[in-house]
């Protein structure tokens, strides 16, 4: 637009001698002074100055169609299609010649249909340079886009209604790059100071409302040249881009700082895994802190700026960086990536993939096999005709955060709040931290958390806890999961989380206090499944089964018994039958797994050992059991 702004100034005083236009010589002097306001860059300045051009001529053509390009620069396409109209009953033949504009700000308004119709009438004229041409077919495309997205995205009540986040977080400065912690409670952003300094803010969440925003503390904020910032969900990382002279690797690289009890650490480089000789930055971690996404301009890549991803190694470290591939990178530029708490939906930007104009946004899902699915556009009116960025969505998967420097702005971009249309939605996601311990001792136990997706059987997240033994893991609900944590020398830790159905409004806290591996000690199996009266294994067993196939894989000398409990409902000969049979069953699948079978045996007790009252469902189903009993190690 701002381009067409240019041209108009430049070009407009010659078209009207073309035109031979009588406007009045008091009109001709007033839209010359609009013309340097315009060439100046002083937009708004313009306006009443053209208002009085037209004032001493009505019929002074130039001065609607700069009046139309001048609100269409300030997003106001409502005026802008106006006067652009107004303009064409004045001169229809004139007016052909900014059919481009016109159907922009068509297309601006969501009238993409009208915006089809006029850019195929100046496609329909002769003589056009091919550049305006070129013009004009990319604009097409992108209408014919947005005609096939909504006839695939049939109206519904969804309302795109971002709003402000206030003076507590927004100034006359520009902010972007929105983050937050799993519950909402931080967040952090960059704000763009004097010069090239960019600053990393911070402000809290209450039942009030955001706090003012200061300055994050630590040493993040020394050096001037930084950009875009991501904290963890647990709070406990910030990754962000810097060029730092001295400590990188050339121009912007990523960076992470720990949270300590006195503030954030030093800058810490990710290593030349992750960082080059070129651009790096747009970090944003995964909720397990297992992996970071990123974007770069790195050569060996697709287009421009890609997408990357770096993998956390079992000694710290950062892997290489793997680019994400075709289907998600193009000739153009992929950035601002962000995975959502769930670890399963990414959104981030593209000027390549086929759009409404400019930058739009996009998601990604993870498919069961681990793979990324093809890129989804948010369709309008989350993505217009102009460039969108920076969005965080938060882990209840509805609400999202974006900067834009829309009518309300405070100054230049601000960040903004707005619901997701349901279909473009992550899922809502839950999450669970706590501790790991000795049962006996109390020390901490730093170990492996997991995250296992019951119909998958796969593993979603796989984390290490901290040396304390500290965990966070976040749990996306709508399906079931097994949690499960390891450690040498101790039994598996299992329970069961059913979270179909069930809404994102919950936090669990689950101490977990690990029993060390010796004889006598019993495990029971939280989702070891039988078909009804049956001691055929449900699928789902196989989670909890393959956990102590590791067991005794990690301890070969160790040997275990499969107890099969029932409750008392039924022939008691049965029911100890029955219990006997799946505990075989147990024993059975362990073998087929390689376990030798002398380290094996198996015993059913029916009825006879129950744990829980047997006059309550519940009771009954706690006494429907199976367990590992460790006999010699």
């Amino acid at each position: 637009m701002k381009n067409y702004i240019l041209l108009l100034c430049m070009c407009a005083p010659l078209i009207s001698i073309a035109q031979n236009d009588k406007a009045h010589k008091k009109a001709e002097e007033v839209y010359e002074k609009a013309m340097l306001q315009l060439r100046d860059g002083l937009i708004k300045d313009a306006i009443p100055l053209l208002g009085k051009a037209i004032e001493y001529d009505p019929n002074y053509t130039d001065a609607y169609l700069s009046l139309a390009g001048v609100y269409g620069e300030l997003k106001d396409y409502a005026k802008s299609v106006s006067y652009y109209e107004t303009a064409r009953s004045k001169d229809s033949a004139y007016f052909r010649y900014f059919l481009i504009q016109y159907s922009i700000n068509l297309a601006g308004l969501g009238r993409f249909n009208d915006a089809l119709v006029a850019v195929n009438k100046f496609l329909d004229l002769t003589k056009m340079s091919e550049r305006s041409v070129k013009s004009a077919q990319y604009r097409k495309r992108c209408y014919e886009f947005a005609i096939d997205y909504a006839s695939k995205h049939p109206a519904s009540n969804y309302q795109f209604q971002p709003i402000n986040l206030g003076d507590s977080v927004n100034s006359v400065e520009a902010e972007y790059y929105p983050s937050f912690t799993i519950n909402d409670s931080i967040l952090v952003f960059t704000r763009h100071g004097s010069g090239i300094r960019e600053n990393f803010m911070q402000s809290t969440l209450s039942k009030k409302g955001y706090s003012k925003a200061t300055l994050i503390n630590g040493d993040l904020n020394i050096e001037p040249q930084k950009g875009a910032i991501s904290i963890s969900q647990d709070g406990e990382w910030l990754a962000y881009a810097g060029d730092f002279p001295g400590k990188g690797y050339g121009n912007f690289d990523l960076y992470i700082s720990l949270n300590t009890p006195t503030g954030w650490s030093e800058p810490v480089n990710l290593g030349p895994n992750v960082n080059t000789e070129f651009w790096e930055s747009a970090p944003t971690i995964s909720p397990d802190k297992e992996s970071i996404y990123f974007s770069s301009r790195r050569p060996g890549g697709y287009g421009g700026k890609d997408l990357y991803v770096t993998h956390r190694l079992p000694n710290g470290k950062w892997g290489p960086a793997e680019n994400m591939g075709p289907a998600i990178n193009t000739a153009g530029d992929e950035q601002a990536p962000f995975i959502h708490a769930d670890n399963q939906t990414l959104y981030f930007t593209s000027d390549g993939l086929q759009g409404y104009g400019g930058t739009d946004l996009f998601v990604i899902r993870k498919g069961p096999d681990g793979k990324w699915g093809a890129p989804e556009n948010l369709g309008y009116p989350i993505n217009t005709i102009e460039n969108e960025g920076t969005l965080a969505v938060a882990s209840n998967g509805v609400t999202a955060y974006y900067a834009s420097d829309r009518a309300d702005s405070r100054g230049e971009l601000d960040l903004y709040r707005f619901d997701l249309r349901e279909d473009v939605r992550p899922a809502r996601t839950l999450y669970v931290t706590g501790k790991v311990t000795d049962a006996e001792s109390k020390r901490n136990l730093p170990s492996t958390v997991e995250l296992i997706d019951n119909a998958s059987q796969k593993a979603v997240f796989t984390i290490q806890t901290d040396e304390t033994g500290s965990y966070f893991v976040t749990l996306p609900v709508g399906k079931d999961y097994t949690f499960t944590v390891n450690r040498k020398g101790y039994l598996f830790y299992s329970d069961l989380y059913s979270l179909k159905g069930k809404i994102a409004d919950s936090t669990y806290q689950k101490d977990i206090a690990l029993q060390p591996v010796k004889v006598n000690a019993v495990f029971t199996f939280k989702n070891i499944q039988f078909a009804l009266n049956s001691y055929q294994l449900e699928e789902v067993s196989k989670i909890e089964l393959d956990k102590l196939v590791q067991l005794l894989n990690d301890n070969p000398s160790l040997k275990v018994q499969i107890n099969g409990h029932t409750d008392n409902i039924g022939n008691a000969t049965d029911n100890l039958k029955l219990s006997a049979n799946r505990a075989k069953a147990v024993v059975d699948y362990l073998i087929s797994k390689g376990i030798a079978a002398p380290r094996l045996s198996s015993k059913g007790f029916g009825a006879t050992v129950p744990v829980a009252d047997n006059a309550t469902e519940e009771g009954r189903a706690k006494n429907r059991r199976t367990e590992f009993t460790i006999t010699a190690l």
